[in-house]
């Protein structure tokens, strides 16, 4: 039948690049596993992912901890409930928002960054160079981007939990009228290493798929410029929607009952 034509070869499309994409991503993690290594570009890498994002990730997380403690606020007076503000914050920066704004916050930086620096480099023949000084591309160009990623997120995620937490804190004593003291308190006894943790995790997981979709769009980029500037838009879009599909399977894991 006509219609079932075009249906059939977007399925197949959709295999095709699923399948690529796979290969694309056992070949890169395995490479981070065995040596050699590049201690220099690791750390060049980790520099790059983490200190140069802390700036757009600490104004998001204290902009984000301040509006909570208001709009908790808003809600919470309907009730009498306000002493619950402290407990909503933390648990709210710590377990969700937290690790999800950074991981979208360096998809938007560093993922459309390594999606052109790759992109450019594939389009200019400087990959196919590197193969013929038998240098693996895998393990020169996407597994120190790969390893930093995984490792600098968690970093960066534990510094958005301590600037969003203090960022309602401020809000709390100085817009509201809370006191000090017991809002420390109230902030201390609710929160559980469990709730740390489980950020911690996905932010390991948002570097993963952060630095593993610049690379694979970026390595797959054809056309010239025009074809770099879409492998860049298409690292971002996939960067985030799968921050989004991992953070609900990993919440499952550690919070379904």
């Amino acid at each position: 039948m006509p219609i079932l034509t075009p249906l059939g070869r977007t399925f197949l499309s959709f295999l095709q690049v699923t399948g690529r994409l796979v290969i694309f991503s056992g070949r890169a993690l395995s490479h981070c596993v065995r040596p050699p290594f590049y201690p220099r570009l690791i750390a060049r890498q980790m520099i790059e992912i983490g200190y140069y994002s802390l700036p757009v990730v600490g104004l998001t997380a204290i902009f984000t901890g301040m509006v909570l403690a208001l709009q908790s606020y808003t809600g919470f007076a309907r009730f009498s409930a306000e002493s619950a503000i402290p407990n909503v914050v933390v648990v709210s920066i710590t377990r969700e928002l937290g690790p999800v704004l950074a991981g979208l916050m360096v998809a938007g930086r560093i993922g459309a960054a390594i999606a052109a620096e790759i992109g450019t480099m594939r389009v200019t023949e400087q990959i196919d160079a590197l193969k013929t000084l038998a240098t693996n591309p895998f393990k020169y160009l996407i597994a120190p981007r790969l390893i930093a990623g995984m490792t600098m997120l968690p970093v960066l995620v534990l510094i958005a939990d301590i600037i969003g937490v203090f960022g309602g804190y401020l809000v709390s004593i100085y817009s509201l009228g809370f006191n000090p003291s017991n809002y420390i308190n109230n902030t201390m006894d609710f929160l559980h290493a469990q709730d740390v943790i489980s950020g911690l995790v996905k932010a390991a997981v948002f570097g993963m798929l952060v630095t593993l979709m610049g690379c694979y769009h970026g390595y797959h980029s054809r056309g010239g410029a025009q074809g770099v500037g879409r492998a860049t838009t298409n690292a971002v879009v996939s960067a985030s929607i799968l921050i989004l599909c991992a953070n609900y399977i990993v919440t499952g894991l550690f919070f379904d009952r």
